[in-house]
């Protein structure tokens, strides 16, 4: 099973000093976050993507180019690539190159993107969010699978002898999460191709979260990639931690209490009890994360969002500090019992690249059989 973090790389005032950091400030955060990560022996490191105020990432395979070149062993993913506003084209050939130049440490995940102005800028209609999300990702799909594709649909010009370069590293395209909180036909969507679906676990209650990884896994099914519980999936989640419960209460309630995402709105007790939300000691985010799989079953990939709201460079990089040496190892040990031999492990290019061989040298040894 994979950990991680993921960003959506906000620029938000500290409620505490009153200062917003500058939008330098908080790319070079987001990088040392990402170095950090490594460093205390987490697997991923996703960002966001976003191209209006307050966010930064507006070019995600930039910055993970970047922490690609002084990383060795981390997996760059992102934690939105916006299917329904960015050219299939540009998405083909950006990961790929990504691809090559971090040794296959790159997956992918495809959304639609919450912020209704984005649409415009780049000549969308939000209306058309779920028609835009499949066509494109169709032509995406085909794109890292052909040499040369013929196509045309409603949002973007014809190919004609279309060639995509460079090619996906080894010709294995990289792993592909379709993520999302609340729309079932993304999970579908996820499940017609055999692709990871990650659910955002952030602002739902476990119920809502159950109904969609349920979905996903049935379909998947349906669609004759494997049973229910080989289904590939991932959750999000949000922690802040201090050794003593009650410190860890104390110093995050400004940053709940203002943050733009939740802020001026439920308790911080009642967000906690209905929500994913976890704030507290290492032993409270153990008991909360594992009890995930009391309703998404056992599942892949752990994201923890935890660099939002304002809070400082030194606070997250110390609750990294917490999560790699005293919750991630519990949460590696625990998840692991009773698991099914039967379950995937999260895809990793290694893992892509045998199983494509392993099915090669099957198909050929069933032809030399006739």
């Amino acid at each position: 099973m994979q950990f991680g973090i993921f960003t959506v790389g906000d620029v938000t005032m500290d409620p505490t000093t009153g200062r917003t950091p500058t939008e330098h400030e908080r790319i070079k955060a987001m990088t040392a976050i990402a170095l950090k990560a490594e460093e205390v022996g987490l697997d991923v490191f996703a960002t966001g993507e976003h191209h209006n105020p307050p966010f930064v990432p507006s070019s995600p395979t930039t910055m993970l180019g970047w922490i690609a070149a002084r990383t060795e062993r981390l997996v760059l993913s992102t934690s939105t690539t916006l299917i329904t506003t960015n050219d299939p084209v540009k998405i083909a050939e950006d990961f790929a190159m990504l691809q090559h130049l971090a040794g296959g440490r790159v997956d992918v995940m495809m959304g639609r993107g919450n912020t209704g102005p984005v649409y415009p800028w780049f000549g969308q209609d939000i209306r058309q969010g779920i028609p835009l999300a499949i066509e494109n990702y169709a032509l995406l799909h085909r794109l890292w699978r052909e040499d040369v594709v013929d196509w045309s649909g409603r949002f973007r010009s014809p190919l004609q002898g279309f060639t995509s370069t460079p090619r996906p590293l080894d010709d294995v395209p990289p792993f592909v999460w379709h993520g999302s909180i609340r729309s079932p036909e993304i999970a579908e969507q996820a499940a017609y191709y055999g692709d990871g679906f990650f659910h955002n676990n952030i602002f739902w209650p476990a119920d809502h979260t159950k109904r969609m990884v349920e979905l996903y896994r049935t379909r998947y099914a349906h669609y004759g990639h494997g049973t229910p519980e080989q289904a590939i999936v991932g959750l999000g989640g949000q922690v802040f931690m201090r050794k003593n419960s009650q410190d860890a209460v104390r110093e995050f309630r400004p940053y709940f209490d203002n943050a733009p995402v939740y802020g001026h709105g439920p308790s911080m007790e009642d967000f906690t009890e209905q929500t994913p939300l976890t704030v507290g000691s290492p032993q409270q985010v153990i008991e909360k994360t594992l009890a995930f799989r009391e309703y998404a079953g056992d599942y892949q990939r752990q994201l923890f969002l935890m660099d939002h709201a304002g809070l400082p460079l030194k606070t997250v990089l110390e609750q990294l500090d917490l999560l790699g040496e005293e919750v991630v190892p519990v949460l590696r040990e625990e998840f692991a019992k009773g698991r099914p031999a039967d379950v995937p492990e999260a895809p990793t290019h290694a893992s892509l690249v045998a199983r494509r061989d392993a099915r090669a040298l099957e198909g050929k040894e069933k032809e030399a059989a006739k």
